[in-house]
């Protein structure tokens, strides 16, 4: 027999590493994380995360543990002002939460659940074959190879794993570049959204009440030499594009970044898959790169564990490439979009008005919004053209025995990373169609919402992801759920064909839900 080290390496315990390290846990799946790091590091490039990532930690159970969560209402698209309440469930994302936050609580998280992270270990080889992947690691220890059933590269827009697995990585080469700066000592006014200058734009993002993110992009600047810049190269560039004084602040940290925009031709290789900046990168505006990721480690990890656990229909890990693949290529056009109306010089200026002229429009608003939050997001699952299918569960509260408070918001109950038929009027005869896959998914009987998105829908059945793949309407019965179980959660145990309905219990938030 094989000896495998865990049914699932995943290379990189970034916050991308570390979701899909946890989703995989809950699936029973070994897994095992490794880092060339010895130690998780303090900078943070990300800030916050999307409306969308939000919505996905909670689904998990994990908002509580960022303690207050704030949103921030207003934002841009390309320097341009934005109401991001215009569309339910819309923010700029959440306020202030560095990214070495974000990886401390997915951390914690993921060893909770019985993830192993073992950190110093650097991948240098991969060899990949029908059953397996086997993997080269140079550790403290010494050199070694670990084999696992599957691998994947969340090791960020360098990734080791995606070279050594022969993937491409088409795009564009960066033609800007941006500074960052964390310091105190330094009481800038905020500048939010960025403020076009003379010569490029400036931002000042606080960070406490002492510390203060500067950002700056120099037209025409020429940097000698690779790195991040110096701090004397910040205050000169900030005293050029803005003629206030800095070089009294006391840096932190200073890096940059630039406005490549990459995609990994396939997300999937045989049995090597790529997630977060393994598979994409772009200019970050608007927190869309580590929600990406999460998003990206929210789609793979249950269809992996479906897969490893035995129950996966025989495609179902090729839709996460046909999935993620747009999403990200979306992301990638409207950064570069905004790149050119956000750093641009005055020639971009007769575009600034037009675009100006259209955001007068809730209709725009409302497109551009979802498309930088990640809530319009549609995936084709098939089952007809119900307008709530592919789309995410929203967030309405719900009224049912389960609720041991009397309510609970729909997307707790995901906490358990199940499937679930949620049944708001449906009635027996769609419960019983669900019953022979009750050992994957969750069958819960709610009082039917009176307005919302879920109002005089009878029925829906939700992915793992919090993804909708069936909807019940009008009367319909359970006509394509069978089918809709069968593509999506394989087929049916053949104990469970007899199987009665049950409700799960939710438990309360930051916990796992009870499962049937």
């Amino acid at each position: 027999m094989q000896r495998f080290d865990a049914d699932v390496i995943v290379v990189g315990a970034g916050p991308t590493g570390l979701m899909l390290a946890g989703e995989l846990r809950l699936a029973g799946v070994e897994t095992l994380v490794l880092d060339r790091l010895a130690e998780p590091m303090q900078q943070s490039r990300a800030l916050g995360f999307s409306a969308r990532a939000i919505e996905e930690f909670d689904q998990r159970g994990l908002l509580p543990r960022f303690g207050d969560v704030q949103t921030i209402p207003f934002g841009h698209f390309g320097g341009l002002p934005l109401d991001y309440q215009v569309i339910e469930g819309g923010s700029y994302g959440a306020r202030g939460i560095p990214q070495s936050r974000t990886e401390g609580v997915l951390a914690e998280w993921a060893a909770e659940l019985g993830a192993v992270t073992r950190r110093d270990h650097e991948v240098v080889g991969l060899t990949a074959g029908d059953d397996g992947v086997e993997l080269d690691v140079v550790a403290p220890e010494g050199r070694k190879r670990l084999r696992a059933r599957y691998v994947a590269g969340c090791d960020g827009a360098r990734s080791t794993v995606r070279k050594l697995a022969g993937v491409d990585f088409p795009g564009t080469d960066p033609a800007v570049e941006l500074w960052f700066a964390d310091v105190t000592g330094c009481p800038l006014r905020p500048r939010f959204a960025g403020e076009r200058v003379p010569g490029g734009m400036v931002m000042v993002l606080p960070l406490g009440p002492e510390a203060r993110r500067v950002i700056l992009y120099e037209r025409g600047m020429q940097r000698q030499g690779d790195g991040p810049p110096s701090f004397a190269e910040m205050t000169a560039a900030w005293k050029r594009l803005t003629g206030e004084d800095i070089s009294g602040a006391q840096p932190l940290w200073t890096s940059y970044t630039t406005d490549a925009s990459r995609q990994a031709a396939q997300y999937r290789q045989g049995r090597v898959f790529l997630l977060g900046d393994a598979a994409h990168i772009h200019l970050p505006i608007g927190a869309q790169g580590m929600s990406a990721g999460i998003g990206d480690a929210m789609n793979l990890g249950w269809k992996l564990g479906a897969e490893i656990n035995g129950h996966a229909p025989a495609d179902l890990l090729d839709t996460y490439h046909a999935e993620r693949h747009p999403v990200a290529a979306r992301i990638l056009t409207n950064t570069l979009a905004q790149r050119l109306l956000y750093l641009g010089g005055d020639e971009m200026n007769p575009t600034r008005e037009i675009m100006a002229e259209l955001l007068a429009h809730e209709e725009v608003q409302r497109l551009l919004v979802g498309m930088v939050t990640g809530l319009d997001i549609r995936y084709d699952v098939g089952q007809g053209d119900h307008p709530l299918l592919g789309r995410r569960l929203p967030g309405v509260e719900l009224a049912g025995d389960f609720a041991p408070s009397g309510t609970v918001n729909a997307l707790q109950l995901l906490n358990a990373g199940r499937g679930v038929l949620l049944d708001l009027g449906g009635g027996a005869e769609v419960c019983a169609a669900a019953a022979p896959w009750t050992d994957r998914i969750d069958v819960i009987t709610a009082a039917s919402p009176t307005a919302g998105a879920l109002a005089d829908v009878e029925a829906v059945l939700v992915r793992p992801d919090g993804y909708i793949a069936w909807a019940g309407s009008g009367g319909s019965g359970p006509a394509g759920l069978p089918d809709a179980l069968h593509r999506w959660f394989g087929m049916p145990h053949e104990s469970r064909r007899t199987a009665t309905h049950a409700t799960a219990p939710v438990a309360a938030p930051a916990t796992t839900a009870a499962q049937s």
